[in-house]
């Protein structure tokens, strides 16, 4: 009998015939070819004559083994950091896997992810950078017979969900993402793991304010699993835990597969002209590398052409009209960005104050950098890696895709270039200014430089290639500096908790603004 709802809807009416001929239910993706109209739909879901179901059709394993690939042979160091996390498995436990950039600890989280496998449980592990996730993903894909979910804010809804529902299905053995993963609910827990603590990205700063590392350790306490901390450069907060015994501390010092460190050198410029931030020596080691055959990294953490446009006539200096950041130079689209609010316009042909013409950029960022190596070196690739240059889709894998080949190039990029990133071909690194963070108000700033330097230079000499370190200062004898080149980051961690101690600053204290 004709439900009396649709008797005047014929649309409502043949779609409803069209679906009780599919006992099972219609694929959203059929519905177009079954000539099912939307609208109609709707109505019926509005009437309760049909109903929508969320299925997820998730790939099966192709093996009954959990490994794709054989695992790579641990060195002393990285067995004593597995063998360490292994028997905390079955019960809540903090460690910190501080090993220097190139050490191997990604090897130690796979094998200790496919010890977690093997016992029935799923692994959640947190990445700092969504530009992370593909390469983590290859890498993850190439090593375990696993179905994996990725998770972060650049997949789509429909992709969200099934990763989301199949993590709390058990359906999902491996959970990547970045910080919002943290709330994805698992079925089996087993092992969390934060690589790059460090980053600041792990803290949410608008909204649901939180720090993604911090609540890792609520919800591995509460589900009582381990969990890995893993960086070159851990945060004091971190570290003073790990020397206070509330974590438990494990050093990796040695380069995996016997790479050397490299060597880092300041480059006093006080007295050198510089060409768009480049000195006259640094030119000469680029095109020394260059033409050895291998790849340079220069790193400049600001992206665009110039940090600010000033008229040389009154003054007036290029301000966000929301927030009152400075308004950086993006000359190749012709427009001023506030890289704080977002706000942007057109870049004025005269001064908005005195009508002058004479306005200059001051100040370099990537993009005024790569414009002048290409005029340096115009035999050689420039390759920039920020996030103006990936912002397309697929942008970050064909860039990476480029520099994975190992022909000599310059690899032009932010801090976007000193996260986790693997490059066998580069045995220069160039740091144009190392000088912003060292007289900042903010008392964390220098741990946040110092951080910085360690990770870009880590990408120096990662295989049988010597590296090399060249960082531009007007600051040479400055003693961060100093520290850091001569003595390692740990010294200067160390120095930095004595001198937090003093002034009664956190870690051994805690801060809170009243608003």
């Amino acid at each position: 009998m004709e439900d009396p709802r649709i008797a005047r809807a014929p649309r409502q009416r043949d779609a409803l015939k069209t679906l009780a001929q599919h006992p099972h239910g219609v694929a959203h993706s059929l519905l177009a070819k079954l000539n099912l109209n939307k609208d109609s739909l709707d109505l019926l879901l509005a009437k309760d004559l049909v109903q929508i179901e969320v299925r997820r059709h998730l790939p099966a394993l192709r093996h009954e083994h959990w490994l794709a690939q054989p695992e790579l042979p641990l060195n002393e160091e990285q067995r004593d950091a597995f063998d360490a996390v292994r028997e905390g498995f079955g019960g809540f436990g903090a460690f910190l896997l501080a090993g220097v950039t190139g050490s191997g600890k990604t090897e130690v989280y796979l094998q200790l992810i496919r010890e977690t496998l093997e016992a029935g449980k799923q692994a959640l592990v947190l990445i700092p950078e969504i530009n992370l996730g593909p390469q983590t993903l290859a890498r993850f894909e190439q090593r375990f017979n696993a179905r994996i979910a990725l998770l972060h804010s650049a997949v789509n809804d429909r992709e969200r969900l099934d990763a989301w529902l199949a993590a709390r299905d058990g359906e999902a053995d491996i959970i990547i993402g970045t910080r919002s993963a943290l709330f994805t609910p698992m079925k089996n827990p087993g092992l969390i793991i934060i690589d790059e603590e460090h980053d600041g990205s792990y803290k949410q700063q608008e909204g649901l304010r939180y720090h993604a590392r911090d609540l890792a350790l609520v919800r591995a306490h509460q589900e009582n699993v381990p969990i890995l901390l893993g960086s070159a450069t851990p945060s004091l907060e971190t570290l003073h835990n790990a020397l206070t015994g509330r974590y438990r501390l494990l050093r990796m010092n040695q380069r995996a597969g016997g790479a050397r460190p490299p060597r880092m050198l300041r480059l006093d410029v006080k007295s050198l002209p510089l060409d768009s931030g480049i000195s006259g020596p640094l030119q000469q080691a680029i095109r020394q590398t260059l033409e050895a055959g291998q790849q340079v990294l220069v790193f400049l953490n600001r992206r665009g052409f110039a940090p600010t446009l000033l008229c040389h006539d009154c003054g007036w200096l290029s301000e966000c009209p929301r927030c009152d950041a400075r308004m950086t130079v993006h000359q190749r689209s012709g427009v001023l960005r506030c890289h704080h609010c977002g706000y942007d316009e057109r870049l004025p042909q005269q001064c908005p104050q005195c009508n002058h013409v004479d306005l200059r950029p001051v100040g370099a960022g990537t993009e005024r950098a790569e414009e002048r190596l290409k005029v340096l070196f115009p035999d050689y690739p420039i390759l920039r890696v920020d996030r103006d240059s990936t912002a397309r889709k697929d942008a970050m894998h064909n860039l990476f895709s480029t520099i994975q080949r190992g022909q000599p190039s310059i690899l032009v990029g932010t801090q976007m270039l000193a996260k986790g990133h693997h490059f066998p071909r580069v045995t220069l690194v160039a740091i144009l200014d190392a000088d912003g963070g060292l007289f900042s108000g903010d008392f964390r700033a220098s741990e946040r430089m110092a951080q910085l330097i360690v990770q870009v230079a880590g990408r120096a000499g990662r295989a049988e290639e010597p590296g090399k370190v060249i960082i531009q200062t007007h600051l040479a004898d400055h003693p961060l500096l100093v520290q850091l080149t001569e003595q390692g980051y740990f010294a200067f961690a160390e120095q930095a908790l004595d001198e937090r101690r003093a002034a009664g600053l956190p870690p051994y204290s805690h801060l809170a603004l009243l608003r």
